[in-house]
């Protein structure tokens, strides 16, 4: 699971203007770097302008997953990540991302590119989508709880068994116990010494 890109571009109708981003290429080649980048801005950019004020919509590209958050104060944000990520942690990162550069930056500020130091911070910490998101750490968390019962139903059931054997081993040491009694007694019994 793996996070490309995190973009903000202004879409207040017509064409869209990348604001601020920042990527994650450190798998690809050194000659491939700039290529990709420049598709992931135009794929960021095209998802935009087609993606209507107010919704939220994923867009598959063959390895890649667009999502892409749209917001009626004519922003929209796009996370590019592998086909693997889920898709709840993305727009969940979109909408903080996008809260908080509304927050931070008015429209007035919209004409160029803004520096957003905070894209790169969130590009490494939504890395490990069950680290950033609260949900998965909890899903996380019951699914290891219920490793941990499966180890200890299974250490329980194993020792039941293990009593299971020791109680027939006695049962059938038992019955031998009272055969050699009743065979001593019969032999000795031939037998008095006075």
């Amino acid at each position: 699971m793996k996070i490309y890109s995190i973009s903000v571009l202004r879409n207040d109708g017509g064409s869209a203007h990348p604001l601020a981003a920042e990527y994650n290429l450190a798998e690809f080649g050194y000659f491939q770097k700039s290529s990709v980048q420049e598709f992931m801005g135009f794929f960021s950019k095209t998802v935009a302008e087609r993606t209507l004020a107010g919704q939220r919509q994923s867009v598959d590209e063959s390895n890649y997953v667009g999502h892409v958050y749209a917001r009626a104060e004519g922003v929209a944000g796009v996370v590019i990540t592998d086909k693997e990520y889920p898709a709840r942690v993305a727009f969940s990162l979109l909408n903080k991302i996008l809260d908080e550069f509304i927050m931070r930056y008015p429209v007035e500020k919209w004409s160029g590119t803004v520096q957003y130091p905070e894209l790169a911070e969130y590009l490494k910490k939504y890395q490990d989508p069950k680290q950033a998101d609260s949900i998965m750490k909890v899903q996380r968390d019951l699914d290891d709880t219920k490793v941990i019962l499966h180890k200890t139903i299974e250490g329980v059931l194993q020792r039941g068994e293990k009593l299971d054997s020791l109680i027939e081993r006695s049962e059938e040491l038992s019955s031998q116990s009272k055969v050699f009694y009743k065979t001593a007694k019969k032999t000795n019994s031939c037998c008095v010494v006075m």
